[in-house]
């Protein structure tokens, strides 16, 4: 953000101006000091990790750095082929880097947790097929635009450096030991070997880098991590997979066809976009914190689901979840416990469900369920089921002043209705639901209510919106 001022020498300077630039010059001084404050060792980001985070890096990166350096040691002298090829590497990955600069710099202002870097492309044939210190070089000149483009917490930057340069170290091990030809004596007969060979390093070059990233998340998390926590949903891993592919490709191109890499720059650009999109539709309908679906994308899938039901002459319940005195944790131990809580009992809630029904967080401390194939006797069981699993939580996380605590008892209300006895639509559902919630709260709190059943009239009501669906065991099979 740019700042106008009055140029030197422009006349006389308006009333209060000088004191207006009394501020500003004292505001400038102020935030120097606090970036250089910020640079002190003892003000890194670094220290605010979990002691046993703190552990991990100090073994794992020693470790990643011994691997770099054995890998150098083993790696043949460089050949004046390989600074050509590097060449064209470092030009195209540059390329990639400054055309996808905006869209990057979006992708990770909106992604909380796991990252595919698409600059794969560029380092992993670099990792099959030039010896590992000119590998490095060319990471270090990736790394060192990525470092301008966002300028990561320094500690981030090291460890992915780190742990990136030790995959390509044992990828390119891996590969010369299968194929010390490296590629050169490709032909028909033994494209199906080279490729399995490809594969293979592909797999340990990503998976090191995939175990390594979950190990820090799950050791940072404060609650129990899954899978989806650690290694990501299965776009991000699609996305992995086709980034390895399209290195695989461009190491085949650097030997038979060098000029012909430059379309891949194209096609790297093609998948940041692709990849944007991705992320915002997905954005578009489900929670960021809790990664459930949003009220759109929720109100969605259950209209598809409700239509089928309704289709078919079926039944369904939806339960209106709300968690009691959820201001009280907020105020007791900050939003950050708060959220934690909140990301926990999503977490319970699909945990709990059956594949084929509905969670969705309808914001603040309310989620939404809707049961398929599911009558009145099965929708009290599973209520009373997820009622009780949530007093059951321990919750570790941290207080307001930074100490380990543990959220534990913790109660919710619980308004079921179902269809059709309670509503003819899913607007009606809802509606109905959310007055059994209010009717448990009025009356104590921490228990499950049902709707009241309405008159015949009701029956006019009709959906907004239209939907198929699949099947689903009865409702009373949850958390058995």
């Amino acid at each position: 953000m740019t700042e106008r001022v009055a140029p030197h020498g422009s006349g006389t300077a308006p009333p209060g101006s000088e004191h207006r630039a009394a501020r500003e010059k004292r505001g400038v001084r102020e935030s120097a000091s606090a970036a250089i404050k910020a640079t002190h060792p003892r003000n890194w980001e670094l220290w605010t990790l979990r002691p046993r985070v703190l552990v991990f890096l100090a073994v794992w990166e020693p470790l990643t750095l011994a691997l770099v350096i054995w890998g150098i040691a083993i790696s043949e002298p460089a050949t004046a082929t390989d600074w050509l090829r590097f060449a064209s590497l470092a030009a195209c990955a540059t390329a990639h880097i400054q055309l996808t600069r905006r869209q990057e710099e979006r992708r990770r202002s909106r992604l909380a947790r796991v990252f595919i870097d698409l600059t794969g492309i560029w380092i992993f044939p670099a990792a099959l097929l030039l010896p590992m210190g000119i590998t490095v070089l060319l990471m270090v000149l990736v790394g060192a635009q990525r470092w301008f483009n966002w300028r990561r917490p320094p500690h981030r930057f090291l460890f992915t450096s780190f742990t990136t340069a030790a995959a390509a170290a044992v990828a390119h091990w891996l590969f010369r030991a299968l194929d010390p030809t490296a590629l050169t004596a490709l032909s028909d007969q033994n494209s199906a070997v080279e490729f399995g060979y490809l594969a293979i390093a592909g797999f340990v070059y990503a998976a090191i880098q995939a175990l390594a990233v979950a190990a820090v998340l799950a050791l940072s998390s404060y609650t129990r991590p899954t899978m989806r926590t650690m290694f990501g949903s299965m776009t991000d891993n699609l996305l992995d997979v086709g980034t390895i592919g399209v290195g695989a490709i461009n190491a085949v191109l650097l030997v038979y066809l060098p000029p012909a890499i430059v379309v891949l720059v194209l096609v790297s650009v093609l998948g940041n976009r692709l990849a944007e999109i991705s992320q915002l539709q997905d954005d578009a309908r489900t929670d960021a914190k809790t990664g459930l679906l949003n009220m759109r994308g929720w109100s969605e899938s259950a209209a598809r689901a409700f239509d089928r039901t309704r289709r078919s002459d079926g039944h369904l319940a939806l339960l209106m979840i709300d968690l009691d005195h959820f201001k009280w944790i907020n105020d007791t131990y900050g939003h950050p416990a708060g959220d934690e809580v909140i990301l926990t009992v999503g977490r319970l809630l699909q945990k709990i469900v059956r594949p084929a029904d509905v969670v969705g967080r309808f914001g603040g401390e309310e989620f939404v369920v809707l049961l398929l194939d599911t009558h009145s006797p099965a929708a009290h069981r599973a209520a009373e089921r997820v009622r009780s699993a949530i007093a059951e939580l321990e919750i570790r996380t941290t207080g307001r002043r930074g100490a380990a605590t543990t959220i534990t008892n913790r109660t919710t209300s619980i308004g079921v209705a179902v269809y059709p006895d309670h509503g003819s639509t899913l607007d009606g559902l809802l509606h109905a639901a959310d007055a059994a919630v209010y009717e448990a709260k009025e009356t104590g709190r921490n228990q499950v209510r049902f709707a009241v059943t309405p008159p015949r009239s009701e029956g006019g009501d009709h959906a907004k919106d239209r939907v198929n669906g699949a099947s689903s065991p009865p409702a009373d099979r949850i958390a058995e």
